[in-house]
C-alpha cells in the first residue's frame, strides 16, 4: 500500500477529506497520495499564517537565519532520500534529482548568510531645499506579509526553496503550493522546514486540484505577494487575478543560441546539446532553437548530431539523459511540433521514435520561421536549427519571439558578442555557454511573456520586502 502524505499547516500535519493519487510518469506505478484541499482548508492555512506573522516579523535577521540554517542542514542530510522520491515523481535522473535537493540546501544556507548582511540606511535632508535640512530619515525594509509560493513540476524542490527561503528571511510568512505532479517532493521539502522548528503558522503547505483551488489561492484576500514559476498562460492569468498585489513570475522561454562564423564549434556543439537535452528539454532555460550562420551550419549540425546520438535513453533510476516526459499530453504536443515541421519541409536527422511518454532525442535541420517549432516552446527533447545569413537576421528572429528569457551567443569575438547581447530582448545573455539558471546570487529574470520581477537570493529578498521611511524633524 502506498503512503498517504499530509500537509504541514500551523505547526501540525493535517489531512483533508479528499485525496489525489500521484503516479510515476516512467512506470505508471502509484507513488502515494496527497490531500486535495478544499476552500475551507485553504482558509485555515491563510488564517494560521496571518496569525503567525507579527511574532515572526519581530525576530531579527540573525534569529530567522538560524532557522534557515537548520533547514539547510536537514536538506543536506536527507538529499538522497528526497532525491530518490523526486526522481520517481517527475522522471528526472537520480543523480540530477539528488543534486536538485543539494542545490536547494545551498540556496537556503546562502539566503541565511546574505540575509544577516541586509542593512537599512539613514538619510539627511537639505539636498534640494534649505527647509528640509533638519529632516532625518531612517529607511528600512519590512516584510510584505503572506507570500504565496507556487513551484513547477520540473524543479518542485529547487524552485520552491528559492522562493521560500528569501520570503522567510525577509520576515514574511509562507503558504507553499507545490505542483500536483511534484506534490510529494514538495511535502518532503516541507518536512525539513518543520523539523527545523519554525514557529507554528510561519510555513504552511497547500496541495490540491488546480481547477478547485488554483484561482482561489491566488485571489485569496490574505495573500500579499505571489511568487510563481510555470507556464506563461497560467502566469498571465495570475497577473490578472493579482490586481494591485505585487507578483514575481518566472514563465516560459524560447531561448535561442546564436552561432557566428568564428565560433568554436566543438565548444558550441557540446553546450548546445547539454542545454537542449538536459532533463529531456523540460527546462524553461533550455536551448530551444539554434540560429546559425549558413556558412558554418553544416559543420555544426554534424557535430551536434554526433553528440546527440550518444545520449542515453531510459528510466530515471538509470540516470538516462532522456527520460519519459511528465505526461502523455506533453509527449503528444512535442510529437505534433515535430510532425508539423517535417510536413513543411524541415529535415529530421533521426527517425522519430516514441514509447509512451518517452520521446527519443530529435534534431531538425532546415527549420523555417513559418513552422510552429520555430516559435513555440516544446518542453521536450527536440532541437531545431534555423539557418541565417547574418547576425542581424539572427537577432531579428530571436527578438520576434513572444518570450524573452535567455539567449546564448557563440563567438571568439567578444566585442561582437557583447554588442549582439545588447540588442537581444531577454533577461540574460550567455557568451559561449548554454542558457541556464544561476548561479543563484546572480539576477534571474525574463521579459515579455517570460516573466515579471527579478530573482536571485538578494533580489528575491528585496522583492518580497517593502521600504519604509521614518522621518524625524530635528531642531537646531
Amino acid at each position: 500500500m502506498t503512503e498517504h502524505y499530509l500537509n504541514y499547516v500551523n505547526g501540525e500535519w493535517r489531512d483533508s477529506a479528499d485525496a489525489i493519487e500521484i503516479f510515476e510518469p516512467a512506470t505508471g506505478k502509484s507513488l502515494g497520495t496527497v490531500p486535495a484541499m478544499s476552500h475551507e482548508d485553504v482558509d485555515y492555512v491563510m488564517n494560521s499564517a496571518k496569525k503567525a506573522l507579527p511574532a515572526w516579523r519581530a525576530l531579527s535577521y540573525v534569529e530567522r537565519a538560524a532557522y534557515l540554517q537548520k533547514a539547510a542542514d536537514i536538506l543536506y542530510r536527507d538529499a538522497e532520500k528526497i532525491g530518490s522520491t523526486l526522481s520517481k515523481e517527475i522522471a528526472k535522473g537520480l543523480k540530477s534529482s539528488i543534486g536538485e535537493v543539494t542545490r536547494t540546501a545551498e540556496i537556503v544556507e546562502y539566503t541565511a548568510k546574505v540575509g544577516v548582511t541586509l542593512d537599512g540606511e539613514v538619510m539627511e535632508g537639505g539636498n534640494f531645499e534649505a527647509a528640509s535640512k533638519n529632516k532625518l530619515a531612517v529607511v528600512r525594509r519590512e516584510p510584505v506579509g503572506l507570500v504565496l509560493a507556487i513551484s513547477p513540476f520540473n524543479y518542485p524542490v529547487n524552485l520552491a526553496g528559492s522562493k521560500i527561503a528569501p520570503a522567510l528571511m525577509g520576515g514574511n510568512v509562507v503558504a507553499f503550493k507545490p505542483p500536483t505532479q511534484g506534490s510529494i517532493s514538495g511535502l518532503l521539502l516541507a518536512k525539513a522546514f518543520a523539523e527545523a522548528g519554525l514557529p507554528a503558522g510561519v510555513f504552511n503547505t497547500i496541495t490540491g486540484r488546480g481547477r478547485v483551488i488554483g484561482d482561489y489561492i491566488v485571489e485569496h484576500p490574505a495573500v500579499n505577494f505571489i511568487n510563481f514559476t510555470g507556464s506563461s498562460a497560467v502566469g498571465k492569468n495570475i497577473g490578472k487575478l493579482a490586481g494591485m498585489r505585487p507578483i514575481m513570475l518566472e514563465l516560459g522561454g524560447k531561448d535561442a543560441a546564436i552561432v557566428l562564423e568564428d565560433a568554436d564549434l566543438d565548444l558550441t556543439a557540446k553546450n548546445i546539446v547539454a542545454g537542449a537535452f538536459g532533463y529531456s528539454g523540460q527546462r524553461c532555460t533550455a536551448v530551444k532553437r539554434v540560429l546559425v550562420m549558413d556558412s558554418v551550419a553544416d559543420e555544426l549540425v554534424e557535430k551536434v548530431t554526433a553528440l546527440a546520438k550518444d545520449l542515453t535513453v531510459g528510466i530515471p533510476e538509470e540516470d538516462a539523459d532522456i527520460t519519459p516526459l511528465i505526461d502523455t499530453k506533453s509527449a503528444d504536443y512535442v510529437q505534433g511540433l515535430i510532425e508539423e515541421a517535417a510536413e513543411k519541409g524541415a529535415k529530421p536527422l533521426f527517425d522519430f521514435k516514441r514509447e509512451g511518454n518517452l520521446i527519443y532525442p530529435m534534431v531538425m535541420d532546415q527549420v523555417t520561421t513559418d513552422m510552429r517549432l520555430a516559435w513555440e516552446e516544446p518542453f521536450g527533447p527536440v532541437l531545431p536549427f534555423i539557418r541565417v545569413k547574418s547576425a542581424d537576421e539572427a537577432v531579428m528572429i530571436a527578438n520576434e519571439s513572444e518570450y524573452g528569457l535567455q539567449s546564448s551567443v557563440f563567438s571568439r569575438n567578444f566585442e561582437k558578442a557583447f554588442a549582439i547581447a545588447g540588442k537581444l530582448e531577454v533577461g540574460t545573455v550567455h557568451i559561449n555557454n548554454k542558457t541556464q539558471r544561476g548561479p543563484d546570487n546572480f539576477p534571474f529574470l525574463g521579459v515579455k511573456s517570460s516573466g515579471a520581477g527579478v530573482q536571485g537570493v538578494k533580489y528575491s529578498i528585496q522583492a518580497m520586502t517593502r521600504v519604509k521611511s521614518v522621518v524625524f524633524n530635528i531642531e537646531d
